[in-house]
């Protein structure tokens, strides 16, 4: 096994999609880049997807990770938001397959799971996790780009060591001051 995994993590979104890059060697994740890709809403679907498509294949191309990590797709009320999801799911998932590189498919409370140890941990502790892990001064925003930072950490940490070492001191120290918060409430 290679000392370090290089992984890219998509956030996907059609008007927003957060794409991080991060190396993981054993279980300290390094940033190497991040940014949120964005298309107009006034803009024509197919010209929105080209432009997602093209800033996601730069990215894997600029960046040469091992693996791509994907938030899956979940059900929600908004129909339109959900369509959006799967199409920038579906052009990751084409770029990764061109490129032959694997991908695993993540579930928003399995990232938060993973990166807070807390399965459903809002977007303000992810992305104060993302900081502490990355050792940043600020949390990245928009939230899409900590999201994305998250996907690639959760996913490093799972092809590097095995399920019950996820847990690091500052997850466990964040863990026990939520859980503190919750029963005072």
């Amino acid at each position: 096994m290679p000392a370090s995994v290089r992984v890219l993590g998509v956030d996907p979104g059609l008007t927003r999609c957060g794409v991080g890059v991060v190396d993981v060697e054993r279980r300290t994740p390094t940033l190497v880049h991040v940014e949120v890709l964005r298309s107009d809403a006034d803009e024509a679907i197919e010209l929105r997807l080209l432009r997602i498509a093209r800033g996601v294949e730069a990215a894997i191309d600029a960046h040469r990770p091992d693996a791509i990590a994907l938030e899956r797709v979940f059900a929600q009320a908004n129909l339109r938001s959900v369509m959006g999801v799967a199409q920038i799911s579906g052009i990751v998932l084409r770029a990764a397959a061109e490129r032959e590189l694997p991908v695993a498919l993540l579930t928003p409370s399995e990232v938060k799971a993973a990166v807070t140890g807390y399965g459903a941990a809002d977007k303000r502790q992810v992305g104060e996790m993302v900081r502490r892990l990355l050792r940043l001064e600020a949390a990245p925003k928009p939230a899409d780009a900590a999201d994305a930072l998250a996907i690639a950490i959760a996913e490093g940490w799972r092809t590097r060591a095995p399920r019950a070492e996820h847990s690091t001191p500052a997850q466990r120290a964040w863990a026990a001051a939520e859980s503190a918060a919750r029963a005072r409430r």
